[in-house]
């Protein structure tokens, strides 16, 4: 799948992960790993509908492209909501339905990973600048 696809599910994804103090880094992953089939579905149905962009029959080809990539993206949200030390404040805003600031973090974590960036370059861009930017105008406009 390409990367701007992977990109787009992620920050469309944001949402579907909807504070408190951080938690110690690895003490609730085995609580996110528990949650990875819900997240999975969760991503899935997002990018089944952000990609088809409502028209039906887009939906049903798109199933299996996006389950696929959700694998590895749930992969990436657990991990670095772990490595953030965010997981209970990331856990918290998944319990309310809302997405918040760490749920911010860990999915511009995640972006950067995707594009082999230190881990916190993107903290201080606004995730819809970021969205805008992977979105319509691709990585091209990220890099100098």
């Amino acid at each position: 799948m390409a990367k701007p696809l992977r990109i787009l599910m992620l920050l469309t994804a944001a949402a579907a992960l909807g504070a408190p103090p951080p938690a110690r880094a690895g003490l609730l992953r085995p609580v996110l790993m528990l949650m990875r089939p819900q997240l999975e579905n969760q991503l899935t149905r997002v990018c089944v509908e952000t990609a088809s962009a409502g028209r039906e029959e887009l939906e049903k080809s798109l199933q299996d492209p996006c389950r696929k990539l959700a694998v590895p993206t749930s992969k990436c949200l657990i991990e670095e909501t772990d490595n953030s030390g965010r997981s209970l404040g990331v856990l918290t805003e998944l319990i309310s339905g809302r997405f918040g600031d760490d749920s911010e973090v860990v999915v511009k974590r995640c972006l950067a990973r995707m594009f082999g960036l230190p881990t916190d370059s993107l903290k201080d861009m606004p995730l819809r600048e970021l969205g805008k930017r992977f979105g319509s105008r691709g990585l091209q406009e990220l890099t100098p």
